[in-house]
């Protein structure tokens, strides 16, 4: 695989949704991983209504006490809580969690996608039910941050 093929590559992602691609040819290996914005949207929680913020960033309440992230899905796939269907789930309503930690499985066309909490916290809701289908930016996960 040469420079050319990968630019073709890389030229041809930047017009779709995909995030992350993983390619094998003639003992050549590339992986290419991208995170996206994807937009607004609001979250309550216990009587206490929470200001719209961009998604990926913290979300304050109106007391300003609790630092809320929302973990939405980069792709379109299905939810899977464990590795395994007799595996127990990554992550658990209460369990910390730290930057990088594996938290879910979504598999889209065939590929098992890892999904990382992107910030150290609390997990505070789990907003899919497991093997359900989810959509790119669909929430997942809100963890309380650390």
């Amino acid at each position: 695989m040469d420079i050319e093929e990968l630019k073709d590559i890389i030229g041809f992602l930047e017009g779709t949704d995909i995030t992350e691609l993983q390619i094998e040819k003639e003992g050549f290996k590339v992986k290419i991983r991208r995170d996206r914005h994807i937009g607004n949207f609001e979250i309550k929680r216990a009587n206490n209504t929470l200001q719209s913020s961009p998604v990926g960033t913290p979300v304050e309440s109106v007391d300003e006490k609790d630092e809320l992230y929302t973990l939405v899905s980069p792709i379109v796939g299905t939810f899977f809580r464990a590795s395994s269907p007799d595996a127990s789930p990554f992550v658990e309503v209460g369990s910390k969690v730290k930057k990088g930690q594996v938290l879910c499985i979504i598999e889209a066309m065939k590929l098992m996608n890892e999904i990382e909490s992107e910030v150290d916290g609390t997990i505070i809701k789990i907003m899919v039910e497991n093997n359900q289908p989810v959509e790119f930016g669909e929430p997942l996960f809100l963890i309380e941050k650390a």
